[in-house]
C-alpha cells in the first residue's frame, strides 16, 4: 500500500519535473547493476561527432555519481526545484520550461568543454537552483534545520556546501553562470528601456507540450453550452 501511495503521488508531479528526475535515478540504477558503465555516457566531443555517439549529450546531465549521500542530495534537490519551477513561474508553460533546460543545456555542454566537465547534472541542478531563488527573491529558506535565509543566497550557500564536502565546485559555478545569463535575457533585459525578449520558443515545441489557448470570440455550439438541453423541434 506504501508503494501504491508513492506511485500515485509521483504521478502526480508535474511532467517535466518526473520525467527527469526518473532518467537520472533509472541512469543511476543500471550504473550500480553493471548493466551500464559511466564510461558510457559521460560527455566526449570526440565520441560524440566522431563517433556519432550523440545519447552522450543527454546522458551527461543524467549521472550524478554513484549512490551514496552526494547523490540523493543532488536529487533532491533537482527534484525539488525542477517541480517548484515548472509549478510555480512556469505553471501552464511547459514548452517555455522545456525550452530553459535546452537552452541551459546546451550553454553548459558549451562551456563545459573549457573546463573539462564531462557530466552536468549538477550544473543543470545549479541553474533551476538560482533561476527559482532570482524568481522568489522573499521567500525564506530552511537550509536542512541548520540555516534560514533568503532565497537569493540558497546557490551561493550549496557551493560553500559542497566546498564542505570537498567537491569541486566547477558545476556550481557553471550551472549559476548560466542561470544569471538565462535570468538576465528573460526576466531583466526585457524590462530595460529599449529591451525585449531574444529567447522565444518555439512554436513547434508550444504545439507539442502546452494545450491550445481558448479563442475569446469562440462561441460554442447551443449543444456544447452548460444548462439543460431541449429537444429539437418535431417537423
Amino acid at each position: 500500500m506504501a508503494w501504491q501511495g508513492l506511485a500515485t503521488e509521483f504521478l502526480q508531479v508535474p511532467a517535466v519535473t518526473r520525467a527527469y528526475t526518473a532518467a537520472c535515478v533509472l541512469t543511476t540504477a543500471a550504473v550500480q547493476l553493471d548493466l551500464l558503465s559511466p564510461f558510457q555516457l559521460y560527455f566526449n566531443p570526440h565520441l560524440v561527432f566522431r563517433k556519432f555517439q550523440v545519447w552522450r549529450l543527454v546522458t551527461s546531465f543524467l549521472f550524478f555519481g554513484p549512490l551514496g549521500f552526494s547523490f540523493f542530495f543532488n536529487m533532491l534537490f533537482v527534484f525539488r526545484y525542477c517541480r517548484m519551477l515548472e509549478e510555480g513561474s512556469f505553471r501552464g508553460r511547459t514548452a517555455d520550461f522545456v525550452f530553459m533546460l535546452l537552452f541551459g543545456g546546451v550553454l553548459m555542454t558549451l562551456l563545459g568543454l573549457l573546463g573539462s566537465l564531462f557530466f552536468l547534472g549538477q550544473a543543470l541542478m545549479a541553474m533551476l537552483v538560482y533561476v527559482w531563488s532570482r524568481r522568489s527573491p522573499r521567500i525564506r529558506v530552511n537550509f536542512f534545520g541548520l540555516l534560514t535565509f533568503q532565497a537569493p543566497f540558497l546557490p551561493w550557500v550549496l557551493m560553500g556546501f559542497s566546498m564542505l564536502l570537498g567537491n569541486s565546485v566547477l558545476a556550481d559555478l557553471l550551472g549559476t553562470a548560466v542561470g544569471h545569463i538565462y535570468y538576465y535575457l528573460e526576466d531583466v533585459f526585457p524590462n530595460q528601456p529599449g529591451g525585449k525578449r531574444l529567447l522565444l520558443t518555439p512554436s513547434f515545441l508550444k504545439l507539442l507540450m502546452d494545450s491550445p489557448e481558448e479563442d475569446p470570440n469562440y462561441l460554442p455550439l447551443p449543444e456544447e453550452q452548460p444548462g439543460p438541453h431541449l429537444p429539437p423541434p418535431q417537423q
